[in-house]
């Protein structure tokens, strides 16, 4: 959302920040951008250059005492920058590491200095709250959630992209009226708000309304407004492992319960996906995640845990089929599925037996083929080749 921002309408931020600058008396500003958007880059530097010839930036702006300039710096891609003090120490040119909360930024933050850090699209709202008044933005959204909010929709959707709703807007209306509803008829398990420490919340809970105190006590939270939608083909526990895997190599490992926590958690999981899972771990899965929620340095970490806490709760059956059964419902977590070919709907055409790339398919031409279990890799090619629908999990 904030790549888009910057790559449409950059001035809108820049106006945002010169009307910010006025209010606390700043004299630089700083625009850090992933430097995974060379646009957004390209188009922020621009944007900065055309104010300056336009004495919108630099010394006595407009003939005012104001004197502010703005400079665009590029972040080396760590996730963890996106936490306020880590993002500070990589524009001061040291390691992305959040630094503890007993000091405010608003009090010494860069280099020491005040300073008042904000998303770019909240800057993006200042001009416009300025120009229409603050009753035209308190006017949408909720009691404790107001104005409007950008989300990524993504996922098993027919319509993916950005929308822009109303605070409060119930997840049901933005993921089947704006969203189209399930892509290919399947139906719907899941959505994860947030960004990769977001919580997976089931269908059950689309009729919530999508402001920050109501997610967070769901489980989840609107952080970065990313939200992607999971059908019944999603496999939950593998979400969670997903997102730790992530969470794991974007952790900056200054802090013990982040760096050791996450770890633990995805060897838990790990064991339960591969079939290792015993019934004890699900305790020691929640009861860690809880104390790495607790007492992680930064958001990072204190939110990490939240794919594993509300998969657990609300999708706890995934996890106990995985380990009583050592089986996964949803045919993902390949050391726990087994393809079979079924004999009455099997023609004999070989299109699966060519297909295979460990040659683990045998048959006779027009007669039903049979799969080896020992050799089979469980890629699922003969399932997407089979024009029968032969082939089916055991």
């Amino acid at each position: 959302m904030d790549r888009s921002i910057l790559e449409g309408n950059p001035h809108l931020v820049l106006e945002g920040m010169l009307i910010g600058a006025w209010a606390i008396g700043s004299e630089q500003g700083y625009i850090y951008v992933r430097n995974e958007y060379p646009l957004a880059v390209e188009h922020a530097r621009a944007a900065v250059e055309h104010a300056r010839e336009f004495g919108l930036l630099g010394d006595r702006i407009l003939g005012s005492d104001l004197c502010f300039d703005v400079e665009v710096a590029r972040g080396g891609g760590a996730f963890v920058c996106g936490e306020s003090t880590a993002l500070m120490a990589s524009l001061e040119g040291k390691v992305g590491e959040p630094r503890p909360k007993d000091v405010h930024t608003v009090e010494e933050g860069l280099w020491n200095k005040p300073t008042t850090l904000n998303n770019v699209e909240t800057w993006a709202n200042v001009p416009l709250i300025i120009r229409n008044g603050a009753k035209w933005f308190v006017g949408k959204g909720t009691k404790g959630s107001k104005g409007t909010k950008i989300f990524a929709l993504t996922g098993r959707v027919k319509n993916t992209g950005l929308v822009e709703v109303a605070m409060g807007t119930p997840l049901r209306t933005i993921i089947f009226d704006i969203g189209g509803g399930p892509s290919d008829g399947v139906p719907i398990k899941a959505v994860q708000t947030g960004g990769p420490s977001g919580g997976c919340l089931p269908v059950e809970k689309f009729d919530l309304p999508l402001d920050f105190d109501t997610l967070a006590e769901a489980g989840s939270m609107v952080g970065s407004g990313g939200m992607v939608v999971m059908d019944e083909r999603t496999c939950m526990v593998d979400v969670a492992k997903y997102f730790l895997a992530f969470l794991q190599d974007e952790s900056c490992g200054k802090c013990v319960p982040c760096r050791i926590g996450i770890d633990r958690m995805l060897e838990i999981i790990t064991d339960i996906t591969e079939g290792r899972g015993r019934p004890e771990q699900l305790d020691l899965l929640q009861e860690l995640a809880e104390t790495v929620r607790e007492t992680s340095l930064c958001a990072l970490g204190k939110t990490a845990p939240n794919p594993v806490l509300s998969t657990l709760h609300y999708f706890r059956q995934g996890y106990e089929a995985h380990i009583a059964q050592a089986r996964c419902p949803a045919g993902v977590c390949r050391a726990l599925i087994e393809y079979v070919i079924d004999e009455e709907q099997c023609k004999g055409c070989g299109s699966c037996l060519r297909a295979c790339p460990r040659n683990a398919i045998s048959g006779e031409k027009k007669q039903p083929h049979v799969i080896d279990p020992n050799t089979c890799e469980r890629c699922g090619i003969c399932v997407s080749e089979c024009q029968f629908g032969a082939i089916v999990l055991k």
